[in-house]
């Protein structure tokens, strides 16, 4: 073969050797590259995740400095509710308040969308309490219009003629204008000993029994009809007067004992009410006390002695 085409060869030979190599080095360089590549947008990926870790972080810490916000607030007003049914609202919502808390305290901070839905529970929670505010705010306004009308009356009262007839007289009168309620309210509380004749006992061995005596007073809001009447009397031991055949009543929640009942009809007006208590059993002397019940209140109180 001649030189010039063994030349020719080797020539050639060497150029694909070349290009061979440079296709080498434009392939490593494009996979460095592109492994660069994968690499920095892996590290952003991961410091994008770690900053968005970070920042719910420090949401949920301020969201739950908001919940526990608001909870003392709710506890707040509600001493300056004034209000047991208010007060019981609010003591509700502040459960859902702490409830939440605890929640949000425990959610993982990775766990974006309840984040989000406990935020949207707080908004929503803040306009239950605007409202609750609103209704504090106005039923303070009517105890302080309340507490204004009451020095009024307390002042024309003072100011009323010393006859005993007459100052009885006003004080019906203002107590009708002050009344927020239709309770019903026993005055002229009188508790006379008998013998077993009628007369009155002047000596706790001769007493057969107890004479209560009291008048319901008038009252225009009270519902009429008729009106179950609970009397208890109670000895100086805080023990109840009772018989067997004596029953309970409710009040308060709860089922207490009575002494005596009666039911009137009542229409508004005065009632003058005598009920009779037969001692069939010991007494002690001392100071006992007699409590009158109707509708669910106790609406008079009278203390008396038995002496020796």
């Amino acid at each position: 073969m001649p030189d010039s085409v063994m030349i020719r060869i080797n020539m050639n030979s060497d150029k694909r050797e070349t290009l061979r190599r440079s296709l080498i080095i434009t392939i490593i360089v494009i996979l460095v590259i592109l492994i660069g590549g994968a690499v920095y947008y892996i590290l952003r990926q991961q410091q994008r995740m770690s900053d968005m870790e970070e920042l719910f972080v420090l949401e949920k810490a301020s969201l739950t400095d908001e919940y526990e916000e608001l909870s003392l607030q709710y506890e707040g007003y509600k001493f300056s509710a004034g209000n047991d049914s208010l007060i019981a609202l609010l003591t509700t919502e502040q459960m859902r308040v702490q409830r939440l808390m605890e929640e949000l305290r425990t959610v993982k901070t990775t766990n974006a969308r309840r984040i989000n839905e406990l935020k949207k529970e707080l908004e929503s929670l803040r306009k239950i309490m605007r409202g609750y505010v609103v209704q504090i705010d106005s039923l303070n306004a009517e105890n302080q219009k309340l507490k204004t009308e009451n020095q009024q009356v307390t002042q024309r009262y003072r100011q009323a003629s010393s006859a005993a007839a007459q100052l009885t007289k006003e004080k019906e009168r203002l107590t009708e204008r002050v009344s927020l309620a239709s309770r019903l309210d026993a005055v002229g509380i009188r508790i006379t000993p008998l013998t077993s004749k009628g007369k009155a006992a002047k000596k706790i061995d001769k007493t057969a029994q107890l004479m209560v005596q009291f008048t319901i007073a008038k009252n225009i809001t009270a519902p009429v009809g008729e009106k179950d009447l609970y009397v208890r009397i109670m000895k100086p031991d805080d023990d109840i007067l009772r018989k067997p055949s004596s029953g309970a009543f409710a009040f308060e929640n709860r089922e207490i004992a009575y002494s005596m009942m009666k039911t009137i009809e009542y229409d508004g007006e005065e009632a003058q009410v005598v009920m009779y208590w037969d001692v069939e059993e010991y007494l002690s002397p001392g100071t006992y006390r007699v409590d009158i019940f109707a509708d669910g209140n106790m609406i008079g109180r009278k203390t008396f002695t038995l002496a020796q």
